[in-house]
């Protein structure tokens, strides 16, 4: 019978996460800049080795770019009908559209893990963007999560699995050895 208690373990690819949110929160502070969408990119960009990072961390990264320039385009249609952009049900139609391009677009750029995060900002972007702000944050979106995804990418590169176990050999600092 398997051992029913949970056990607390602060592993490898914890302490990454935790690290590369943190350097992003880091980066931006000088700049009086909120970090929150730099962070969300490097969480989702720290897999359990690079091949795992550069695939979540492309995912989130193209699925803001495809959701992000399909929401600009989208919302400018949209407010051509409604400038002030407050929601009508014309919006159905859009999101409707929307949605169906952004997975269109996903699986002809081959990155079909894309397609969550790009609904989630095209939704962000028609649902909840003020006309005057809408090509700015979209653009901002984009620009975030590539820095979060970058940082994630850089601390797998930096520390990989098999570096860190040599140095916890080195240093008779117990690891699991997967």
């Amino acid at each position: 019978m398997k051992d029913s208690k949970f056990h607390f373990h602060i592993g490898m690819r914890n302490f990454k996460t935790a690290l590369a949110a943190t350097l992003c929160a880091l980066l931006y502070f000088p700049f009086d800049r909120n970090p929150t969408f730099a962070c969300i990119g490097a969480v989702f960009g720290t897999g359990s080795d690079m091949d795992n990072s550069k695939l979540n961390g492309g995912n989130r990264l193209f699925g803001t770019i495809i959701g992000g320039v399909l929401g600009m385009l989208l919302f400018r249609i949209y407010i051509i009908f409604y400038p002030d952009g407050e929601t009508h049900l014309l919006m159905l139609l859009f999101i409707f559209i929307g949605v169906v391009l952004v997975i269109l677009a996903s699986l002809f750029f081959k990155w079909p893990g894309a397609i969550q995060p790009g609904g989630v900002v095209l939704c962000i972007i028609l649902f909840n963007t003020p006309v005057d702000t809408y090509i700015s944050y979209s653009l901002n979106r984009m620009l975030d999560t590539g820095i979060g995804v970058a940082i994630a990418l850089l601390i797998n590169l930096l520390l990989p699995r098999e570096r860190v176990h040599k140095m916890a050999d080195m240093l008779n600092i117990p690891h699991k050895s997967e």
